[in-house]
């Protein structure tokens, strides 16, 4: 059997070891009283990892039958969500802002137990076109209002950000941003930034992302981590429109940076289910009208992702997984990329997805309750309901986290009342 086959024939195995662990949950009442005896159902309702895709399209269909749609299949499979906070779309003129939008987007999330993430305060594209006409330093200085403002205007509303995007290779880009890394060097720039969004917000989550899969990365993220860096986690992109990864190169790359100690973010994850043309593979960044998804295209999606999402969420240094793009109604370069179609109908990846997420890897635990009340259960890390059948056939119910760290032990008091 070779690497890859193992890698992919123990997945499960690690998928339980490093995803899930025996619990021993004290069941008790208002009073105090210890529940028993009682039939207990234990139901995983949000799981600690995230799963993600982009929600660029919340609020934003003018569809309404569409837009339900969207959210449904949204919240019905994922928990985390990438907010668009580009520079250029977000300030399409000097200090006029489209934050409303980004606060609606935000409100819609946490109602539906969604995490929500911000994408990118920084990059050298999508640069406002106003921005050329000023001097460097006027944009500059404008960029770090940026920085520090937008995680403090969004405090508990979006607390995970994407501060430095692609700083690897800004320096080929003819603007403010690409001008200032050429000139002070990425380690340095990149540094000043994440320390400017950890004043904005002390308590968030901050990342640095990248496509460039090469030394470069490496040499930064070093660079990053000897300077003190308030850098918390790794973002890798893996955009496949020309093909996708061999699962070695996906569990190389996961062994390859998680040696640096932080958390990996798989940030944007695009495997197709329709194909480029072979005279097209040059040049996949052009958007194209038509590039449509087929039956082939959908069947080798679901096939190669199951299998990625099933290895990535077997390796221990990973804690998010996000789609790129959500549904095929327009997608990034108008490619078939979705977990769902353009008219909002689920894909087979998708349906796969469904069956893993909310099924194969979701606690659903039945059992008796000791005399002391207790039961012992294994349960996936994240949120968790309790629902206890008394022998009167009242109900009780209560909730509990299951956290990859602390005690094993939890008391849980259960009510009436969900």
């Amino acid at each position: 059997m070779d690497e890859i086959s193992e890698l992919t024939a123990t997945a499960g195995e690690r998928i339980r070891e490093i995803r899930s662990s025996d619990f021993t949950l004290r069941l008790h009442d208002a009073k105090g009283a210890p529940v028993t005896p009682a039939e207990i159902r234990v139901t995983l309702v949000n799981h600690a990892f995230k799963f993600g895709c982009n929600a660029f399209n919340l609020k934003s269909i003018e569809d309404s039958e569409l837009q339900e749609a969207y959210e449904d299949r949204y919240t019905a499979l994922l928990n985390f969500a990438t907010l668009p906070f580009y520079w250029g779309a977000y300030e399409p003129e000097p200090s006029t802002t489209r934050e409303v939008r980004l606060h609606d987007m935000a409100a819609w999330c946490a109602q539906e137990q969604i995490t929500t993430k911000g994408h990118p305060l920084a990059w050298h594209e999508v640069f406002p076109s106003w921005a050329s006409e000023l001097p460097d330093d006027e944009v500059l200085a404008r960029l770090e209002a940026r920085i520090r403002e937008i995680p403090q205007q969004f405090r508990g509303e979006v607390n995970i950000w994407d501060v430095f995007n692609e700083a690897t290779v800004s320096h080929r880009f003819d603007n403010a941003v690409g001008r200032w890394i050429a000139r002070e060097g990425a380690g340095e720039v990149v540094s000043r930034a994440l320390a400017w969004a950890r004043e904005g917000n002390p308590a968030a989550t901050l990342l640095y992302n990248d496509f460039n899969i090469s030394d470069d990365f490496e040499s930064l993220v070093a660079e990053l981590l000897e300077r003190g860096a308030p850098v918390d986690v790794l973002g890798i992109q893996s955009h496949m429109h020309v093909g996708t990864w061999p699962l070695e190169r996906a569990w190389e790359v996961c062994n390859r940076y998680a040696r640096f100690g932080l958390p990996l973010h798989f940030t944007e994850l695009t495997v197709l289910s329709g194909r480029l043309k072979a005279q097209d593979d040059k040049d996949w960044h052009a958007r194209r009208p038509g590039w449509s998804t087929t039956p082939e295209g959908e069947a080798a999606q679901a096939e190669y992702g199951t299998a990625l999402y099933t290895l990535l969420f077997s390796h221990p240094a990973v804690e998010a997984i996000t789609w790129w793009d959500f549904s095929d109604y327009h997608a990034w370069q108008a490619a078939p990329a979705g977990l769902i179609r353009a008219d909002m109908s689920p894909k087979p990846l998708y349906e796969q997805l469904m069956a893993l997420i909310q099924g194969e890897w979701r606690t659903d635990v039945r059992g008796q309750t000791s005399e002391s009340g207790a039961l012992s259960c294994r349960c996936f890390f994240g949120e968790h309901q309790i629902e206890a059948r008394l022998p009167s056939g009242d109900l009780l119910y209560g909730d509990f986290t299951a956290a990859r760290e602390g005690t094993r032990v939890v008391d849980v008091s259960l009510t009436s009342r969900r």
